[in-house]
């Protein structure tokens, strides 16, 4: 089933629908909020709640909308709730990090972690996916001009912690 074809059998409430989105997106939404949350485990139960808002929420999803902005937009709110409920967990100690099957180096995961979940989410959209600064502003909901200042802002920023880690060693 091709994408226009599952948007709208999605917004019509077909369950097989939802089970060949996890299998078109589950990968490639994992990754991202790995990116965004620094944190593998995390990120599958962000994937997880953002699965279960698409289908919550479908009959919300206007058909000839782009399914997959509509679902990184909801990754990555809830990677943002999930980071809002970390930050107010700070009594608790955080887990060692356990074994990352997507390994992210112990320096770049400490320069990512002063990036903003915005700054994140856009260099790995634009580094990793490749994504077109149109089609971070479907997912965002910003205007291409100012995600364009905001990753060159960030990639300058992440440059800098990168080389200031690297002088300290």
């Amino acid at each position: 089933m091709d994408a226009q074809a599952l948007s709208a059998s999605f917004a019509s409430g077909e369950e097989e629908s939802l089970a060949q989105m996890i299998e078109l997106y589950g990968q490639p939404l994992l990754r991202y909020c790995h990116h965004i949350l620094c944190d593998y485990h995390e990120a599958q139960d962000a994937v997880q709640i953002t699965f279960c808002k698409a289908y919550t929420h479908r009959r919300r999803f206007r058909p000839g909308t782009n399914l997959s902005a509509w679902l990184y937009r909801l990754a990555y709110t809830t990677c943002v709730d999930l980071l809002r409920r970390r930050r107010r967990e700070l009594f608790i100690p955080p887990p060692a990090p356990a074994e990352d099957p997507d390994y992210i180096g112990p320096e770049l995961r400490r320069a990512l972690l002063t990036l903003t979940a915005e700054e994140r989410a856009l260099v790995f959209g634009r580094v990793i996916e490749e994504r077109s600064y149109e089609e971070l502003s479907q997912m965002l909901g910003k205007s291409a001009a100012t995600l364009r200042k905001r990753y060159e802002r960030a990639r300058g920023k992440l440059a800098r912690l990168l080389t200031e880690q690297e002088g300290s060693l």
